[in-house]
């Protein structure tokens, strides 16, 4: 057994990131300056227009509609991205609630959980705070997604190491491209620019955390889970990446997006494809690590697009190789 997988160091991981939850940690309605007249929402205002490191944004479609039209399109995009955001995090709030109900006293576990639930209920406020400034009706994400959201979270009961699995599948995808539009630099709404910032800053403890669970409880799986999981893990990822990430059959439908444009930005041609692969870096070194890589299973992460070079370390930039 790795000192990884030891359990002093897991409760030392824990505490670690407890503290610095307490240390390091933001509010919705105090670190954002919601009625600062630079952040106020005004339907004209050009900073919505979808930058070119957004998928949607960067496409010839895009870009051949005329000033108001991007604008237009730009508000709703946000707004369903913030929604579908809101809905994954309120589903992990829940999830998070009924492991922690599971938990024995003394679980440094149980602190660190209601630690993270604090930081995502202040993520669904600013997330619903944005949607209700830009006052566009979105749905979020496709209607099987929310039709099963009530049902998701008592996985994380019974079933936990699977729902950690959708955690990171949930959290891995929306880092990804997030970090790509704020490293870009290009000009956006200040409001979407300093969501994006506190949320990245905080959903790296919640994805350390779910990274450190795995490797804890992965020994304990036997060879019949292991077997199960190796092959179950790339389809759970591959799902809720699209179902985050693709726009919605509604959002397509009111902004009459064309479906060779949907099909080329999600997941058809050559740099989505790409862009599909790198966000799953981090996920298959842990599934390398984990003994989750066998010959049948990476028959499935190749098959359904994401498979490629293993990270070297977490949060690696993507490069050409993967």
């Amino acid at each position: 057994m790795t000192a990884l997988h030891e359990p002093t160091a897991y409760q030392d991981t824990l505490r670690i990131l407890s503290e610095a939850s307490v240390e390091r940690h933001f509010d919705a309605f105090t670190d954002i300056p919601w009625d600062d007249p630079e952040y106020a929402v005004i339907p004209n205002d050009p900073r919505w227009i979808l930058p070119g490191a957004d998928p949607l944004g960067a496409t010839d479609w895009y870009r051949s509609q005329s000033v108001e039209r991007q604008i237009e399109i730009g508000m709703y995009r946000q707004a369903n991205i913030m929604k579908v955001g809101l809905q994954f995090e309120q589903i992990l709030i829940a999830g998070l609630m009924n492991y922690a109900f599971r938990l024995p006293n003394g679980q440094a576990e149980f602190r660190y959980s209601t630690h993270e639930a604090t930081e995502e209920c202040h993520h669904t406020q600013m997330f619903q705070e944005l949607v209700n400034r830009i006052g566009i009706e979105v749905d979020g994400g496709p209607r099987w997604f929310r039709a099963l959201a009530p049902i998701m979270p008592l996985a994380a009961g019974p079933l936990s190491f699977g729902f950690f699995v959708g955690v990171l599948a949930g959290e891995e995808p929306i880092d990804h491209v997030q970090k790509a539009i704020l490293r870009s630099g290009e000009n956006r709404h200040p409001l979407i620019t300093r969501i994006m910032q506190i949320h990245v800053a905080e959903e790296a403890r919640h994805i350390g955390f779910a990274h450190q669970y795995l490797r804890h409880k992965a020994p304990r799986l036997n060879r019949a889970q292991r077997g199960l999981i190796s092959v179950v893990m790339p389809v759970i990822m591959r799902v809720l990446c699209d179902a985050i990430i693709k726009p919605s059959p509604a959002m397509r439908r009111d902004l009459q997006i064309p479906d060779h444009v949907v099909d080329e930005v999600w997941w058809d041609g050559e740099e989505s494809r790409k862009m599909l692969r790198d966000m799953f870096g981090d996920v298959r070194m842990l599934a390398d690590d984990l003994e989750l890589m066998n010959p049948v299973s990476r028959r499935v992460w190749r098959a359904l697009g994401i498979d490629g070079r293993p990270s070297r370390f977490r949060s690696e930039p993507a490069s050409a190789a993967a």
